[in-house]
């Protein structure tokens, strides 16, 4: 009997040394949308009206108007929809915005430009860690650990509005 109760102690020690995933489980109500003041530096995921979270972001690195070309440094502005998640983002874990719509890209073909893309909604990663300001490409960035807790309530289809 001792013997058991030292092996399930040992295996309880060894289990808690290992690293901290960031994978976290979320159970509580469904995030039905999400809402981002650019000008506060705000996030908020909804369950219809309820806020369930709300938090500070950090956006493109030229943050004022709706992204019109790649390499802007702004972040757009409009209705989207999460579009894809991504485990093994350089920027800890990522949630993809379907940024540019078929409006996007007519604008920017319109003035010959290409529109961009592949804008994100991220934590910053071992490379930005001490990050401050504005400073992504037209992302929004949060905290890894606020990222964790994100990328665990929010699913793909989720729509997105993003407010000047």
């Amino acid at each position: 009997m001792i013997r058991v109760v030292m092996v399930a102690l040992v295996a309880i020690l060894l289990a808690g040394c290992g690293e901290r995933s960031k994978f976290l489980t979320y159970t509580g109500p469904e995030v039905t949308r999400i809402m981002v003041w650019k000008e506060d530096r705000r996030m908020r995921l909804y369950h219809h009206n309820r806020v369930l979270m709300d938090v500070p972001i950090q956006l493109g690195f030229n943050p004022v108007g709706h992204k019109q070309r790649r390499g802007d440094g702004r972040t757009p502005e409009g209705t989207y929809i999460i579009d894809r998640r991504n485990p093994n983002s350089a920027f800890h874990l990522s949630l993809g915005i379907s940024y540019p719509d078929v409006n996007d890209q007519l604008v920017a073909s319109e003035a010959g430009d290409d529109p961009g893309g592949d804008i994100f909604i991220h934590g910053r990663g071992p490379r930005f860690a001490d990050a401050r300001g504005d400073w992504t490409a037209g992302c929004i960035a949060v905290t890894d650990r606020q990222m964790e807790r994100i990328y665990s309530m929010v699913r793909t289809g989720t729509p997105i509005t993003i407010l000047p």
